[in-house]
């Protein structure tokens, strides 16, 4: 089995138990990874604070990455990093992405991923959307990136909220390639 070497991005739209229970994942199945690099921004580790109220240092797996921190290995596309998820992805985040606007390690990450044509998964987390940010989603999409709108799907019966939004996590991981335990609808 191929070992992945995968960066997290956290950006500050709300939404974080996704990002939470993407590191529980992670973390879970850290075997299957040569390196799990977490970037998260400045507004992204405040609302992971606020809504999570967790102390990231749990995951014991995962190496932190400062968004100021240009010099990350995988900020260069000689790196052999193969997929980035930004997980939730902020709007502010997705334009500036679809825009060529590389100002921090995310964006020049999620640049790179693009250009090397690599796994790029943005999952979104607004609603509604107007015209700017789907047009943003299609130059994303035109790209090569992938756009995996937080949409929960309940064909499992979630019994709980963190069930729920790992449904969305679980899509996640399939959309990146990533094996894990997870359920897969098969019809009735």
């Amino acid at each position: 089995m191929k070992k992945h070497k995968i960066i997290t991005g956290i950006t500050g739209a709300s939404g974080q138990i996704y990002a939470k229970i993407l590191l529980d994942l992670l973390e879970i199945y850290h075997v299957n990874f040569d390196e799990i690099a977490v970037i998260f921004t400045q507004t992204g580790k405040q609302v992971f604070d606020y809504e999570i109220n967790e102390d990231i240092t749990k995951y014991k797996s995962i190496k932190l990455y400062d968004n100021d921190d240009l010099f990350a290995p995988f900020s260069s596309g000689s790196s052999d990093y193969d997929t980035l998820i930004i997980i939730p992805c902020s709007m502010g985040m997705l334009a500036r992405i679809a825009n060529g606007y590389a100002n921090d390690l995310i964006s020049r990450t999620a640049d790179v991923m693009l250009k090397e044509r690599r796994k790029l998964i943005m999952v979104t987390r607004e609603t509604p959307l107007n015209l700017i940010h789907i047009r943003n989603m299609e130059k994303i999409t035109l790209a090569g990136g992938i756009v995996c709108p937080a949409s929960p799907s309940f064909y499992s019966k979630p019994q709980s909220v963190d069930d729920i939004a790992k449904t969305v996590v679980e899509r996640v991981f399939y959309l990146s390639g990533i094996n894990i335990d997870s359920y897969m609808w098969k019809g009735k």
